[in-house]
């Protein structure tokens, strides 16, 4: 179980602070294992809207394994930051912890000096103005969130629900992400910071619950090889029918589909060197090494052998 420990500051935006909290809360409808605690230096705030947010908790000494998130605030008041609880947040890191804001929540790390050093962002309105008020941050303006060691800092307020999704796989991996992303009717954003391509998120910016049930099945199921029929049955509609909504929804065929799946699931296995390329294809559904070599030389202009090799696996 790991603890979000939601630190709520006056004047609080209720996007920021409700986005990410909710992508939390559907992580343990799925799996996720989350203790959401809102607390703040006082049991209650008035947020940037005017909504009251009382029995707030104290702020609880941080352990190694939280996550504290720092929902962005008014940035009328970013010139006023006396609440903010610097020392919590410093002794958090020192602690073991995740720090992430949400887009102003920025100012109140920098505030902790917790950006010193760092890379980091915000809102794109006010990067000039944290990267006056904290000259040894590095601020870039042209990311959703960036994380720099255990501290996090997000862009606009829609942006925290990306950062949410992000640490949310990094904990449980991207299909509970996709699940959790498909209940709150979101799309799937990458960060652009490092290599994110993914079956179990590609392909998934559609609302068609048909097809997601078609697409869950076969991720949860690369070993088998379906057909048309059958998979028509799960999405509860006529296999002409699904070829095409299929098609129009995804950008790719079900056939497509099915061999990505089963190309990603031989990459995760690859990753272990007890399994040799032959055992691989078979826990993938592939008719044999033959199929799984060809299949990955026209996707990724190499064999899996030489690509273990330059994993090092």
């Amino acid at each position: 179980m790991r603890r979000v420990l939601v630190l709520l500051s006056p004047h609080v935006h209720l996007l920021d602070l409700a986005g990410p909290v909710q992508a939390f809360y559907e992580a343990n409808q799925f799996g996720g294992q989350y203790r959401l605690v809102h607390c703040g230096p006082s049991p209650r705030v008035v947020a940037a809207q005017g909504l009251a947010l009382a029995d707030l908790v104290p702020l609880p000494d941080p352990e190694a394994g939280d996550l504290v998130l720092v929902p962005g605030v008014d940035s009328k008041t970013l010139d006023h930051l006396a609440h903010v609880p610097s020392a919590w947040l410093r002794r958090a890191v020192d602690a073991g912890a995740w720090v992430a804001s949400i887009c102003s929540g920025a100012f109140l790390l920098g505030h902790a000096g917790l950006l010193d050093g760092r890379e980091c962002t915000t809102h794109w309105k006010l990067c000039e103005r944290l990267q006056d008020c904290h000259p040894r941050a590095r601020v870039r303006d042209n990311c959703l969130f960036i994380e720099d060691g255990p501290v996090l800092t997000s862009a606009g307020e829609a942006s925290g629900i990306d950062l949410a999704l992000a640490l949310l796989e990094r904990d449980h991996g991207p299909l509970l992400v996709a699940h959790v992303a498909r209940e709150m009717v979101v799309y799937l954003r990458r960060a652009g910071e490092r290599e994110q391509s993914s079956i179990y998120l590609d392909h998934r910016t559609h609302l068609h619950p048909g097809v997601h049930r078609v697409q869950d099945f076969l991720v949860t199921r690369p070993e088998r090889n379906p057909s048309i029929d059958e998979l028509g049955k799960v999405a509860g509609m006529s296999p002409r029918n699904l070829t095409r909504v299929f098609r129009r929804h995804t950008g790719v065929t079900v056939k497509a589909f099915a061999h990505k799946v089963k190309l990603q699931v031989a990459r995760d296995l690859l990753a272990s060197p007890e399994l040799t390329v032959e055992a691989v294809a078979s826990r993938c559904g592939f008719k044999d090494a033959r199929q799984l070599r060809r299949l990955w030389r026209d996707t990724f202009g190499s064999n899996p052998t030489s690509w273990r090799e330059r994993r090092g696996a």
